[in-house]
């Protein structure tokens, strides 16, 4: 299990083949679902873009530990701080997928490079899609004290891959191992921020999105469970309660009690509510048997369960809550590892995160 977590990067198993091989089982009302098993890995892998456990051993050790620190400050002062953190991981990993060509002047399609920290007119830090983006405060805190003790040798691509590790931990969720040596991007293109999925997205189009970054089906549906903890703005989710499809009438996926629920919560649009309705401050899985109860807050929560190419994954981590916590370590290892920069002639290392170093 050890080996699971520490090299899961290599984990490529594909839903198709995990349902295939799975044993059927039944939940409490007698509903049948797939029991997913992993696998074991091998004992040594080799990362595609050089990427070590070591990389910072020598040149600035005691890097974990800075930023767990930093960012434990900051969750003491603001619990809600943490689902931010692992957000803006995210929105920084999956905004250049391999199929799209780079523009002029870019190297390479990037990933987890910290472009979204960039903070300039036409940065992805300024697009309409991020501007609910929280906790480039608590990048810049750990960056500057890492400054101090090691100058310009910890990227901001890594501290911001490991503040989303350090994140899921204090919530209550797994351990993974981040492997360093990412290099930060010199480009951010707002334009580019329209591919990031917003919780409108339709299955078949997540799965292409998350293909495209080397992600498969169990990927998709497991980061996914990050709702287990976080908020959406009431206002991304009104027609849903109100005028679903113009019909006048709420969204027939979603149950009566929730709504009236959510339209208690939500009176203004500016208002926020919890992702996860039932046990919003714990990293658990009841994201997932939240789903069969038509509790999901995001229309692309509801489509998991109603999509027959997820809701078997859903049913199998709805009943089987270690099997979340192993494979979310997974699925964020291998979120971290997205088309990163490591050559010396790729990107740099900002002294500042929200600026480029020329």
């Amino acid at each position: 299990m050890k080996a699971v977590v520490l090299l899961s990067v290599i984990f490529l198993i594909q839903a198709a083949a995990v349902v295939s091989s799975a044993d059927k089982e039944y939940d409490d009302d007698g509903e049948e679902y797939t029991s997913l098993e992993v696998p074991l890995l091998p004992e040594s892998s080799d990362f595609d873009d050089f990427l070590s456990y070591g990389f910072y051993r020598k040149s600035c050790p005691g890097v974990d530990r800075i930023i767990h620190q930093k960012l434990k400050q900051w969750y003491d002062e603001d619990n809600t701080i943490a689902a931010s953190i692992i957000r803006l991981h995210f929105h920084d990993c999956v905004v250049r997928p391999l199929t799209k060509p780079p523009p002029a002047g870019v190297v390479k399609p990037q990933g987890c490079d910290a472009s979204i920290l960039l903070d300039y007119e036409g940065s992805e830090r300024r697009a309409p899609a991020s501007k609910t983006l929280r906790g480039f405060e608590v990048i810049d805190d750990i960056k500057a004290e890492l400054e101090k003790k090691c100058p310009k040798t910890v990227s901001c691509a890594d501290i911001l891959t490991a503040a989303a590790r350090e994140a899921t931990i204090l919530v209550g969720g797994p351990y993974w191992t981040v492997p360093y040596g990412r290099r930060d991007g010199v480009d951010s293109i707002g334009s580019e921020t329209g591919l990031v999925p917003m919780g409108l997205e339709g299955i078949t189009d997540l799965i292409e999105r998350y293909q495209s970054l080397g992600l498969n089906l169990v990927d998709l549906v497991v980061l996914s469970g990050a709702h287990t903890i976080g908020r959406a703005s009431c206002g991304s989710i009104q027609s849903r309660l109100y005028n679903y499809s113009g019909t006048g009438k709420p969204d027939p996926s979603m149950s009566t009690s929730y709504v009236n629920f959510l339209r208690r919560k939500c009176r203004w649009a500016s208002d926020y509510v919890d992702l996860d309705a039932t046990t919003p401050n714990k990293f658990d899985n009841a994201y997932y048997t939240n789903l069969p109860k038509k509790m999901g807050l995001l229309p692309s929560d509801s489509a998991l369960y109603t999509d027959r190419r997820t809701a078997p994954i859903v049913k199998a981590l709805a009943y089987q809550p270690s099997l979340f916590r192993l494979q979310f370590a997974v699925s964020m290892a291998k979120l971290g590892n997205v088309q990163v920069l490591t050559d010396l002639f790729e990107g740099e290392i900002r002294t500042n995160c929200s600026c480029r170093n020329y």
